[in-house]
């Protein structure tokens, strides 16, 4: 059975960058590496739904905080066969986002992380305890500047017809609760063991050698 580990971080970090160039150096060490990212847009019809919902589609279902909060959690829930499948044939399975991205971002758009609220409690009972996805191993927050970060989701929506940013990127509050959040969960080891990469001054990130854990 493989290893099942997720990168974490707010949008425009460098979670996508930083996982491909973590699956070619495990491989090149030769450990078989299955990469698979949420939320799975195009894929799974809950994604889509909550994509419809971030970008003032589907009414009022936009200002709810527990309603897109179970739809990202159907989209794992119809993906944990595949997951169970993937770690049954790898060493490592790597996760860009997964469970915890849930809990940030609901718990911050319910207020400040100094404030607890219990709703990374509901996500956890939500989506492992309820619909039973496979835990996390070991989990990498990716804690770019929320401005570095920003700054990167602006250049990809400008640079990209069809990416306009959503509700939860175009505010800079949020991204600023929900990186504070990330650290929160990391350092209570929420679901797992954490390790916290920062990028350097020039935004390079080091990449593990082996799998981390």
């Amino acid at each position: 059975m493989g290893r099942l580990i997720v990168v974490e971080g707010l949008d425009g970090s460098g979670k996508r960058t930083l996982s491909a160039a973590m699956a070619q150096r495990w491989r090149g060490t030769g450990r078989t590496v299955a990469t698979l990212a949420f939320p799975r847009y195009g894929v799974d019809v809950h994604a889509d739904l909550v994509r419809d919902a971030l970008y003032g589609r589907l009414g009022d279902l936009s200002r709810s905080v527990h309603g897109p909060a179970v739809l990202f959690a159907l989209d794992r829930r119809a993906a944990a066969g595949q997951i169970r499948e993937l770690l049954a044939g790898h060493d490592v399975v790597l996760l860009d986002r997964y469970v915890t991205s849930n809990a940030a971002y609901g718990s911050a758009r319910l207020g400040a992380p100094d404030r607890p609220n219990g709703f990374a409690g509901w996500v956890r009972e939500l989506e492992v305890e309820r619909f039973g996805v496979p835990v996390p191993d070991h989990q990498i927050l990716l804690a770019t500047p929320t401005a570095l970060a920003a700054q990167r989701a602006r250049n990809r929506a400008a640079d990209t017809s069809d990416r306009a940013l959503d509700a939860f990127e175009a505010d800079p509050g949020l991204q600023h609760r929900t990186a504070a959040m990330y650290q929160v969960l990391a350092e209570q080891n929420y679901l797992s063991p954490w390790t916290v990469l920062a990028p350097g001054p020039d935004g390079a990130v080091t990449v593990p050698d082996a799998p981390v854990g």
